[in-house]
């Protein structure tokens, strides 16, 4: 058995002012900003955080500002902190307005409407002159202590991630039965959506722990009725649609390949929507015990736009993830749009999506390169995700780690 020493992951944030600062420049008010030191073991003073320039001002707000707890006072709350307010000047030959000593337990004081005052005292002025008080007032409005989780944390906490797996088997794929078809199986046995549900599935399952994978098509009609369905079970049984580990996914695939019929049109958002209902179930607990990743794998020519993006913006509050691989040579403009990279996605009401949860990769970026390059860039969003999903709801691992003290 090893134990390992888990790090202190708390972050300080704090929010802080001034007012009557005095007047440094001859022609103009001050320039001050803020800088932080932490005492060392041997007395030193050492800087851990120095604020932005607040320009022409004796009355500055900086902006809220966030340190790690182990920077700022390695974790002792009564360790001295030494913070200096100066006129920035550009040759670097900056002006001390004054300064003050404290400490984490002090600032903590700060409340919300009751901040903590501090006397900006410059020593030589102290000195010099009885009267002298001080060279402002330095207000903190507010002192917060949050932890910052790691996906990992929340992983090790016990949290479960379901991965679900919905593949495109519209017409503009091509007959499977042609070998220019995207669902074509070629003779070594393979195609892009088995690639891709290869390379993302194999990574993905390290972290699902009964390996049972719902799996679905979309967009072709299916026996008996041949009705067209945007949420078939590609193992046919709708009360069961888990499939055995990735294995179990390709197998399922290929024996479904010859019995249905490639039809249309390409609608992502009943899936997505499927996917929605059990990561909103979960989230009814309230603690973060799942996490939900839906890939579609499609050839990109997408019918139910609108829809699919109020289904993005409703997901967006959920504990869920959308990955969408583009296969085959289609203009993916439609899932750029899904990915917001470029700025929020917003539903056709205009309704904002609360986090972006799309990733979007066109397959062929990736068709010579080795299949951990996909499955990297597909998931590289993903831990991000997790965490300021459970961060926004304010839910830690289920089972958070223990910092011990060194």
């Amino acid at each position: 058995i090893s134990a390992e020493e888990i790090k202190d992951t708390r972050v300080l944030y704090l929010e802080i002012e001034a007012r009557n600062l005095d007047k440094k420049d001859f022609l103009g008010k001050s320039d001050p900003f803020l800088e932080f030191h932490r005492q060392s073991d041997a007395g030193t003073w050492q800087l851990v955080y120095r604020s932005e320039v607040i320009k022409n001002n004796l009355n500055p707000c900086w902006k809220k500002f966030s340190v790690p707890l182990q920077t700022f006072c390695g974790g002792d709350f009564n360790k001295p902190i030494k913070v200096q307010c100066s006129d920035y000047d550009s040759d670097g030959s900056h002006d001390l307005i004054g300064s003050f000593e404290t400490n984490v337990a002090q600032l903590q004081r700060a409340g919300d409407g009751s901040p903590v005052e501090f006397e900006c005292v410059h020593p030589e002025k102290k000195q010099k002159k009885k009267s002298y008080k001080n060279s402002g007032i330095v207000r903190v409005k507010s002192c917060k202590i949050e932890t910052e989780y790691s996906f990992l944390d929340y992983i090790m906490g016990g949290c479960q991630i379901n991965f679900t797996v919905g593949v495109d088997f519209t017409g503009s794929n091509g007959d499977p039965k042609s070998p220019d078809s995207l669902h074509y199986i070629s003779p070594d046995g393979i195609n892009e959506y088995l690639v891709a549900i290869w390379s993302v599935g194999s990574v993905v399952q390290d972290y699902d722990t009964d390996k049972l994978f719902p799996a679905f098509g979309f967009g072709a009609q299916v026996p008996p009725s041949w009705q067209v369905s945007h949420e078939f079970a590609l193992n046919f049984n709708p009360s069961n649609p888990y499939c055995q580990g990735i294995q179990g996914i390709v197998d399922a695939y290929r024996q479904i390949l010859p019995q249905i019929r490639l039809y249309g049109p390409t609608n992502f958002s009943p899936i997505i929507n499927h996917v929605a209902r059990f990561a909103a179930h979960a989230a009814q607990q309230g603690t973060a015990s799942q996490y939900f990743i839906l890939l579609i794998i499609t050839d990109g020519e997408i019918t139910d736009l609108d829809q699919t993006r109020q289904a993005i913006v409703n997901a967006s509050k959920l504990p869920m993830s959308i990955i969408i691989v583009g296969v085959g040579e289609a203009d993916f403009k439609a899932m750029e749009f899904l990915d917001g990279d470029n700025g929020v996605l917003q539903s056709l009401t205009g309704e904002a999506a609360a986090r972006d949860i799309v990733q979007f990769v066109p397959f062929r970026q990736f068709r010579n390169a080795p299949r951990e390059a996909l499955s990297q860039t597909v998931l590289a969003e993903v831990p991000k995700q997790l965490v300021s999903y459970y961060k926004w709801q304010g839910w830690p691992p289920l089972k958070p780690p223990e910092i011990k003290k060194v």
